[in-house]
């Protein structure tokens, strides 16, 4: 296990996953994380999705593999459990500081084949006494040795369900989060957008509230893909209508910022703070 701090402060504890059940696709995660103020607003092994492991780079189907977890969506069975679960390895840091952390991770099929090498960077950013952000930098080469795709539920014909990428799951509470973004509208009208942010903003059942704002700052912009009625999830979609191919040794990179906030901002804060911390990190619009 590592740490991200910032001025001292943990902020973000990184798992390598090892200890984590096959049939939920082994990974490295983050949890917790917490806000400057330690709320945790992050859940793993949540009872609605087992497979759901904080934060993390998480693929439903590659080429077949499972790197989700959990069930798999089949256009002739529909959602069924598979032995197709494939893990993450980690395999070494090439960075390590207070806040940052520069990691290789070997993804591998259900027999050990190797058929991404990923090198992730993960680092803590401070933007205000309130706010701190979590730049995310994936990177994941294909070196199979053949074409793989790149799949979702969605592109296995199970409509809107095109998870797959960076996600992020929030803590349950009896109220769910409010959503709202760059564009207008809630939860349904941002699903599927490809809306310059996002936001989650919640309270714990203590009292404590927060805000997570979300937005992609690599050359790409997927689609979001969108939970907050059913559970509180936010990620980024590689395969929302179509499956992804990637050639031997072809890469595909993507960088996401999220910032960390203690209390409810309102919409024009947020987008204030949203250029501050693309400022800070470095990720011009």
């Amino acid at each position: 296990m590592a740490r991200l701090r910032l001025d001292g402060a943990a902020v973000a504890d990184i798992d390598s996953g090892a200890a984590v059940d096959p049939v939920l696709s082994p990974r490295p995660y983050l949890h917790p994380v917490r806000t400057l103020a330690q709320t945790v607003v992050t859940e793993v092994l949540p009872e609605d999705h087992l497979h759901h492991l904080g934060v993390g780079i998480t693929i439903a189907d590659v080429s077949g593999t499972s790197f989700w977890g959990g069930r798999t969506f089949t256009r002739d069975r529909g959602s069924v459990l598979l032995d197709n679960h494939g893990r993450q390895e980690h395999v070494a840091w090439t960075v390590e500081s207070d806040a940052g952390r520069t990691a290789v991770v070997a993804w591998t099929d259900t027999e050990g084949t190797e058929l991404l090498r990923e090198e992730r960077a993960t680092s803590a950013h401070g933007i205000d006494s309130t706010t701190w952000a979590l730049d995310l930098n994936s990177t994941v080469r294909n070196t199979s040795g053949r074409t793989l795709t790149i799949g979702s539920p969605a592109t296995n014909g199970r409509p809107g369900a095109a998870y797959g990428g960076f996600f992020w799951r929030a803590p349950m509470s009896e109220t769910p989060p409010r959503c709202f973004g760059s564009e207008p509208g809630g939860e349904e009208a941002l699903h599927e957008s490809r809306a310059e942010w996002l936001a989650l903003a919640g309270t714990t059942p203590e009292g404590a509230p927060w805000t997570l704002v979300f937005f992609q700052a690599g050359a790409e912009r997927d689609p979001w893909f969108l939970r907050a009625a059913e559970y509180p999830g936010v990620g980024t979609s590689l395969a929302w209508d179509r499956v992804l191919e990637v050639p031997v040794d072809g890469a595909v990179e993507r960088r996401t910022v999220t910032l960390v906030v203690d209390g409810h901002p309102g919409t024009a804060a947020v987008a204030a703070l949203v250029a501050t911390a693309r400022e800070r990190v470095g990720a011009p619009a």
